[in-house]
């Protein structure tokens, strides 16, 4: 492998990286809409609430009808998404595969008392770089374990 690809290869690698965590962000700041920007027109978001199921519990393929699901965040008082690392196992010119984790805190305060849902998080993602962008093609959401405060 040559320089360019060398420093091609590590350029994709960060902007993978960011876009993980510019979906988290637009959660926290409820940009639903920007958050859904970060997909492909014909994605896949598949979330297993329990992650040990072979049903998803929501299985959407299309980037418009992510809307609802992002405003749900919109329930909680506030929400802060923790991403752990990353790992892009797989990467060619435009496609690539890889795993994120997550520790996601969901706030909500009811006649004066805080609760907190915290949700143990494993995204299998497959990616595909569009116009010199990288998306997501695929996120899988797998809850691993939730804890309730």
């Amino acid at each position: 492998m040559n320089i360019e690809n060398e420093l091609q290869q590590a350029a994709d690698r960060l902007a993978i990286r960011n876009l993980i965590d510019q979906y988290a962000y637009c959660a926290d700041t409820r940009d639903a809409q920007g958050q859904m920007d970060l997909f492909t027109e014909d994605t896949r978001f598949i979330v297993y609430m329990d992650a040990k199921s072979s049903v998803p519990t929501q299985n959407i393929s299309k980037r418009s009808d992510l809307l609802p699901v992002f405003d749900n965040l919109n329930t909680y008082r506030a929400t802060m998404h923790f991403n752990g690392q990353s790992t892009v196992l797989q990467l060619s010119d435009d496609t690539a595969t890889g795993i994120a984790y997550c520790i996601a805190h969901h706030q909500t305060i009811n006649e004066g008392v805080q609760k907190l849902m915290i949700a143990n998080i494993k995204y299998h993602d497959s990616f595909v770089k569009k116009s010199g962008k990288w998306l997501f093609a695929q996120r899988k959401l797998m809850v691993d374990w939730i804890e309730n405060r």
